[in-house]
């Protein structure tokens, strides 16, 4: 007799997991050209801007090293594993990186490790500073809106995270968060950090030194971590300094650099234009909490050893060097920028788009001409399986992020937002506002 097989079922978590809203529209896309690849279509293409996969090329010397490589064993195709926190000279490229925008005679002592991209660093270090799986102790305060990374980490760690919102208005800019609404939520949740990003992802905006200073010293006061997401340092388009938490002082704040507080989040991605590289950093003044980040990563043994030596190249690069490096970066993405909301003002007049002061993102919301009932989702959706625009000769679509993964409120205003990444060639950029407005018809006319 036959015995009935039983049906497999994956976890609550798989189950109920879907794509970041980051990667939806492209995975979403894929589908779609599979598709008509097999139905013998013509080609569709899409300017894919949902997420921030920058298309620039590498800084020169990570390229020579690339293609070039300096390193025997790795040339002879031996390729053992590395340490857990990282090779020396790789630590010594980050912190390099760090102190280009630090006083020379900058004396405060700075640990690190090596992690693959910044989404490993922040998961050492929600488990750092947060309370227990399952437990509401020592969450994360956040400011919305947030990097998704930062949901989905605590998430999928089991950990807590709130959120204090800044709102949109219909000029474009995102609200400041007053440093009492700061203290009464830290009073309030009690969190095992707070975390600021100084070039915010997705705001645009820019954090004041001044205000860093401020939140320093409420996290001193409170017992809690300080820790910032500093993976633009150096991209912003306003007269001001350069924002860091290591700035932050003894005469700024007495007692900060005796206090072992501060845990730093870097990445090569943005400013070094190496997305696909996957090298971050986690960098803190508590040596401490650094071998503690150390052993908690063993586990999984060690960072690419090949994509280390790479990153080395830049561990003797001079302060002048690396400032002249991202000072060429600032130029590129003002221009961008700048084009992007002149065209989306032109094409669709009353749309809300922000007006970054740093980063490499724009927020778009169309709470204001859109119909009733519009859903960022169903629009990147609509746009990936099924929009598009002839231009020049070719059919084109527009990839966008939906900004409800960037909220962690029950009013998600992210239901009308969505997220724009300068990542396409400068050519591309310039269509998107014409995409964007014609695909929006198109959606408003089929609903």
């Amino acid at each position: 007799m036959n015995k009935k097989i039983g049906k497999v079922q994956c976890s609550n978590f798989f189950n109920s997991i879907k794509p970041s809203g980051l990667r939806m529209a492209q995975i979403m896309f894929e589908k779609r050209v599979e598709k008509s690849i097999k139905n013998n279509e013509a080609p569709i293409e899409a300017v894919n801007v949902a997420i921030g996969s920058v298309s620039l090329k590498t800084h020169p010397k990570m390229l020579e090293r690339y293609l070039n490589p300096q390193d025997e064993s790795l040339k002879n195709g031996i390729w053992r594993y590395g340490e857990t926190h990282g090779t020396h000279k790789a630590n010594e490229a980050f912190l390099n990186i760090v102190k280009s925008f630090l006083p020379e005679n900058y004396k405060t002592a700075l640990y690190s490790i090596v992690e693959e991209g910044g989404s490993a660093v922040m998961r050492s270090v929600v488990l750092g500073v947060c309370g227990d799986a399952g437990k509401e102790e020592k969450p994360l305060l956040v400011m919305n809106p947030t990097y998704t990374n930062y949901k989905a980490v605590t998430e999928e760690l089991g950990r807590k995270i709130v959120a204090i919102t800044r709102p949109l208005d219909r000029k474009g800019n995102f609200g400041n968060i007053s440093i009492k609404e700061i203290e009464k939520a830290v009073k309030q949740y009690k969190p095992g950090a707070l975390l600021i990003i100084p070039y915010d992802n997705p705001s645009g905006q820019l954090m004041r030194q001044k205000t860093i200073n401020t939140y320093a010293k409420i996290c001193m006061e409170n017992g809690i971590f300080l820790v910032s997401d500093e993976a633009y340092r150096g991209l912003y388009y306003i007269d001001e300094e350069a924002p860091s938490i290591w700035k932050v002082t003894n005469k700024d704040v007495p007692n900060i650099e005796d206090a072992k507080l501060r845990i730093s989040i870097e990445s090569l991605s943005k400013t070094f234009n190496s997305c696909g590289l996957r090298m971050g950093a986690l960098i803190t003044d508590n040596e401490d909490f650094r071998d503690k980040a150390m052993a908690a990563n063993t586990t999984y043994l060690c960072p690419s050893v090949i994509d280390q030596h790479i990153v080395e190249a830049l561990a003797e690069e001079s302060k002048e060097e690396i400032q002249k490096w991202i000072s060429s970066l600032k130029n590129y993405y003002k221009k961008i920028l700048d084009n992007l909301y002149e065209g989306f003002t032109k094409k669709l007049p009353g749309i809300i788009i922000s007006r970054p002061e740093s980063s490499i993102y724009s927020v778009v919301d169309v709470r204001n001409i859109a119909k009733p009932g519009f859903e960022a989702e169903k629009f990147v959706t609509f746009c990936a399986e099924k929009g598009e625009v002839p231009i020049n000769g070719k059919r084109m679509t527009l990839l966008v992020s939906p900004m409800w993964g960037f909220y962690n409120v029950k009013e998600n205003p992210g239901h009308t937002q969505m997220r724009i990444a300068c990542v396409a060639p400068e050519w591309k950029m310039n269509l998107v506002p014409e995409l964007f407005a014609e695909l929006f018809k198109q959606y408003e006319d089929s609903r």
